[in-house]
């Protein structure tokens, strides 16, 4: 059988851009016929943590369906088009391929459980049909097999990783998306519907343009960010003074939505870093989003060595030294932010309202959850996943894995002073008073430890703490 008269799946994943896409390249230069396929899958989208949290929240999940319809418009201008289906992938792709007699379905490996459950499942189905499936690779900055080092053996220690291979391993060129118009299909499909919000068991929603920035998913917008943020402002060459920001459009790449979902490929971010420091200029900020993505790098490998140890109380250390506490009350205090900690409170109704928040806010209402609340990281990493709009689970899980002392980190006691933290990163308060409108008039010098400012002080800023503000859960005092 020749190469035009064979059929290709191509089952899109977390993937979702036609630049540097190996499985899709794979299966045109395979196939004359390419099916693209994109699976909802309803234990993914509507099913519940450990803890009873969705596990992928509405903004998310308002985010991929933009993101699935760009996609799905960036296809039919080749003469393509995406197929969409509910249901479980290892059963709609397994009836798919029986219906058009396909002779493999190419995608893109992932590496965490939930996931090659699916695609071990899906495998052993397509070889009793005599069918195939060939992976890709389509998440990281560097090909494995370049590595000088198998990911069993990846270093538990970031610093460790990153000397044996910034220097040394080149990072590939990004491939190019296809040119070509797709050959037409000689068996007919039903196309299937873009799933809305409402199928997906949310309501339907306006984002929320607070903090200054609306996302919107699909690999279109990602090239337009990547093009916006180093080429029509040059703000990639203040990132490391910025990127600790906390309010705004500019004082972050925003890359890291697109990058989750596969709507940019960190291959293509790197290629047009070193054209920007041929071009302009190179500093400390450039390489210091090549760092950002080596640490995306590691915390996949970390996920692939230890597997499930990432996502249990014990994390990679596979020990526990600390009984947590499981305070349901408390953990809701946190998680709608109403802490009574203002620099707390910010951060997490931020999260709550858009689905975002800053690098350096993650880091402190972590800690502050498992270090000063002392509650299970577990169920605040869980909670992460259901509403960041970026959520990665290598990414996420990794960073708490640190945060809550259970990772391979050589920096056991990784503790955030939230008071001399929000004072560095929000001098004027002006963060805080964004998102806690009933704290503005509140002088910036008092905002931050206001549990410990005179009652009849407040009356004149008209706060009374327990009415207008919460009460806080910890004395800041304990930060002083």
């Amino acid at each position: 059988m020749n190469k035009e008269s064979r059929r290709a799946i191509v089952w899109f994943r977390n993937d979702l851009r036609l630049h540097d896409n190996e499985a899709l390249l794979d299966a045109i230069q395979s196939a004359g016929e390419i099916i693209p396929v994109y699976i909802f899958d309803p234990r993914i989208f509507m099913g519940k943590t450990k803890y009873g949290f969705t596990k992928t929240g509405k903004f998310r999940a308002k985010f991929i369906i933009e993101s699935v319809i760009d996609l799905k418009s960036r296809l039919q201008q080749l003469g393509s088009d995406l197929y969409i289906r509910i249901g479980k992938p290892e059963e709609e792709l397994l009836s798919l391929a029986l219906e058009i007699k396909s002779s493999w379905v190419f995608c893109n490996r992932e590496r965490t459980q939930e996931e090659v459950d699916v695609q071990d499942a899906l495998e052993n189905s397509l070889w009793a049909i005599g069918q195939e499936m060939r992976y890709s690779r389509g998440k990281m900055l560097f090909y494995t097999a370049d590595l000088p080092f198998p990911v069993t053996h990846t270093p538990d220690i970031f610093t460790q990783f990153r000397k044996e291979v910034e220097k040394f391993i080149p990072v590939r060129e990004p491939l190019p998306a296809p040119s070509d118009r797709f050959n037409q299909l000689s068996v007919a499909l039903e196309y299937g519907d873009v799933p809305s919000l409402p199928d997906l068991g949310h309501e339907d929603f306006v984002a929320n343009d607070k903090g200054g920035y609306v996302w919107k998913g699909g690999e279109s917008e990602a090239l337009n960010q990547l093009k916006y943020y180093l080429w029509d402002k040059d703000l990639i060459k203040d990132y490391k003074e910025t990127r600790d920001g906390l309010l705004g459009r500019d004082f972050s790449s925003k890359f890291s939505p697109w990058l989750a979902q596969g709507c940019l490929s960190p291959k293509m971010i790197y290629s047009e870093l070193k054209k920007y420091e041929t071009e302009r200029t190179k500093n400390k900020s450039t390489y210091w989003m090549f760092f950002e993505l080596m640490w995306r790098d590691f915390f996949r490998l970390a996920g692939k060595k230890f597997g499930n140890a990432i996502f249990q109380e014990s994390g990679t250390k596979e020990e526990i030294s600390v009984q947590w506490n499981e305070d349901s009350a408390l953990f809701d205090k946190w998680a709608s932010g109403n802490t009574g900690i203002p620099f707390i409170d910010a951060n997490m109704r931020e999260l709550n309202a858009t689905g975002f928040m800053s690098n350096r806010g993650r880091q402190n209402v972590a800690s502050f959850l498992v270090k000063d609340l002392n509650l299970n990281w577990v169920k605040g990493a869980e909670y992460f996943e259901s509403l960041l709009i970026d959520y990665d689970p290598c990414s996420n899980y990794g960073n708490w894995n640190y945060i809550a002392g259970v990772g391979a980190d050589p920096r056991e006691d990784r503790y955030f002073n939230i008071i001399s933290q929000a004072k560095r990163y929000d001098s004027a308060a002006e963060y805080v008073k964004y998102w806690l409108p009933e704290l503005k008039a509140v002088p910036s010098e008092e905002v931050h430890t206001i549990d410990v400012v005179d009652s009849s002080k407040l009356r004149k800023y008209k706060v009374e703490l327990g009415k207008d503000y919460p009460n806080a859960v910890v004395g800041t005092s304990k930060w002083a």
